[in-house]
């Protein structure tokens, strides 16, 4: 009793909480940190060579593509670079179902041999935002990596595929 009436007991130092972001995760909290960027619904699409894969490495730079490879922001670092996209798809769900929410693709050069690439990172980061906020970005894809992205997102998923928004599939139609 006579420590809990005596100023000079310092009370207990309470843990303080990190903030941390937890990018493969599929729980759902409200505690600290809640409202911070939840990376659950977006998966990551790469596309090299007219053929589309999921990579789920390439959230973190360490796709199958990327790793062991030196980028650079100057596009002139990479003259044999070969062209490589990386797509973040994103998956919403509403009454019907889950669907294709918003995609968005990121250009890349890779010289596997020299071990360079080009490539914009604040491009990719503005791009999976886009993604993120339910839009569709595909404007530097040609008809070869749209056909291999619709058979992708198609076979993944067919439901999904059905329930996504016209405005996609028209994108990838050509």
């Amino acid at each position: 009793m006579a420590d809990e009436l005596n100023p000079s007991t310092q009370p207990e130092k309470k843990e303080k909480k990190q903030l941390t972001l937890n990018v493969v995760s599929n729980k759902k909290h409200k505690g600290f940190g809640a409202g911070s960027i939840d990376l659950s619904d977006v998966a990551c699409v790469m596309i090299d060579q007219g053929v589309a894969f999921i990579d789920v490495g390439a959230m973190h730079a360490k796709s199958k593509i990327e790793r062991g490879i030196k980028f650079t922001p100057n596009k002139e670092d990479t003259p044999n670079g070969r062209p490589c996209w990386i797509v973040w798809v994103a998956v919403a769900r509403d009454e019907a179902g889950a669907y294709y929410a918003g995609a968005t693709s990121c250009e890349m050069l890779v010289d596997t041999e020299a071990r360079r690439g080009w490539k914009i990172l604040a491009d990719h980061v503005n791009r999976l935002d886009a993604a993120m906020k339910s839009r569709y970005v595909l404007d530097n894809i040609g008809p070869v990596e749209k056909a291999a992205l619709r058979k992708l997102l198609m076979e993944h998923n067919a439901e999904w595929w059905e329930h996504s928004p016209e405005e996609l599939k028209q994108l990838l139609a050509n």
